[in-house]
């Protein structure tokens, strides 16, 4: 198989490549040119340095990689709004680019080049269930990457779409959060976690259950009531 995955220089994105790469080759893709050699040391893995939100970077680093089986879009930002009453538009603009704009630039580069019967991997976050506290941008830039999946499983009959919800997940992105991250897993476990879902081609991937599963019971509630509870954990 070819595999390409974006994000790859660390966290769930690196872990992936790795685990991936010891049966396969994998196109690993990320803009930190250290963590790329790195991972180019590994036979199986080719390192590609583009910008994901650049598709002119986009277009030319892949330009002579066609008949993937296996596309991973991992890349992806994380900010929080702080003050909600003094909203931060260039803080907004920065995570809905990095996080949903960024992926349009992809599937323009990318789609193309995956082979009928493949499979494309867009991972969102499990943020999409409930709206949380200072994920207004987080949090929209994620629920329109959920929608854009969901939407071209639906438009790409020759391909099998999976949409990834992780929960809290220990990597670098998230260790610069300045709360409590419940149920959080490895990055390991994580990846580990991913590829059995996409071996089985599941349509959605959202992990640790024990997590997930609380927050889609939690979605059900009358949206009222989960407002209430939501502003008494912001208290």
């Amino acid at each position: 198989m070819k595999i390409l995955i974006t994000g790859a220089t660390s966290g769930i994105g690196e872990r992936l490549a790795l685990l991936y790469a010891k049966e396969h080759q994998v196109y690993a893709c990320g803009r930190n040119a250290e963590a790329l050699q790195g991972l180019g040391e590994h036979e199986s893995i080719i390192p590609l340095r583009f910008d994901v939100t650049d598709l002119a970077q986009i277009t030319a680093a892949t330009a002579e990689i066609d008949d993937l089986d296996l596309v991973v879009l991992n890349a992806g930002v994380c900010e929080y709004i702080d003050d909600a009453r003094h909203f931060d538009s260039a803080l907004f603009e920065r995570v809905i680019r990095g996080n949903l704009l960024s992926l349009g630039y992809c599937l323009e580069a990318l789609l193309p080049k995956i082979k009928s019967g493949g499979q494309l991997a867009i991972v969102s976050s499990s943020v999409t269930y409930l709206p949380i506290t200072r994920s207004e941008a987080y949090g929209a830039a994620k629920a329109g990457v959920t929608y854009l999946a969901r939407t071209l499983a639906v438009d790409l009959p020759d391909i099998d779409v999976s949409v990834v919800h992780p929960g809290f997940v220990h990597t670098p992105l998230t260790a610069k959060n300045d709360f409590a991250m419940p149920m959080a897993i490895s990055s390991e476990d994580a990846a580990k976690r991913i590829v059995r879902g996409l071996h089985k081609r599941q349509a959605e991937i959202h992990f640790p259950k024990r997590f997930t599963l609380i927050l889609k019971a939690l979605r059900v509630l009358p949206q009222s009531l989960w407002l209430r509870i939501a502003k008494g954990m912001v208290r």
